[in-house]
């Protein structure tokens, strides 16, 4: 039997494959070829489901990450998840964005290119902590603005 280091990085993330369908592609709109997953339907619930969205996207990145996907490709992926969550978190717009920009789909096509093209790098654990900083960054953000969004809807009570 095959340990699972020594099986193929494709095969080894199986399971990151399944998580980026859940969230992007599990739900077929009835009588159309239109696609959606679960993080457009948990982003309807403000501030809470952009951050469940944007901490298993990173789950889905570290482990890439991990797997060694090289910096490009770890700055391409991270670029998907931040442009994902920033516009995600807008009110309506963000909604209906979310239906159409799928992070984790194209972060996972990226990872098969990446894979098919034997451009296979270290790990790169320094990148991993940077992309993670910007990661918390957009993500502190995000819990500022709704704070400061529930002031201003007290003060007006």
């Amino acid at each position: 039997m095959e340990r699972p280091d020594s099986l193929p990085p494709t095969s080894r993330l199986i399971w990151v494959e399944r998580l980026a369908r859940l969230l992007d592609n599990q739900f077929r709109l009835p009588g159309t070829n239109f696609r959606f997953g679960l993080d457009p339907i948990l982003n309807l619930v403000p501030v809470l489901g952009d951050i469940s969205g944007l901490l298993l996207s990173s789950v889905i990145l570290a482990t890439m990450l991990k797997h060694g996907v090289s910096r490009k490709l770890a700055i391409l992926m991270a670029l998907n998840i931040i442009i994902d969550t920033v516009i995600g978190a807008i009110p309506l717009l963000g909604n209906i964005f979310d239906f159409y920009y799928k992070s984790n789909a194209r972060n996972i096509r990226l990872l098969r290119e990446h894979y098919e093209e034997g451009k296979h790098q270290g790990s790169g654990w320094g990148l991993i902590v940077c992309i993670f900083l910007v990661l918390f960054a957009v993500l502190a953000g995000l819990v500022y603005l709704f704070v400061k969004i529930a002031e201003w809807v007290i003060s007006y009570f």
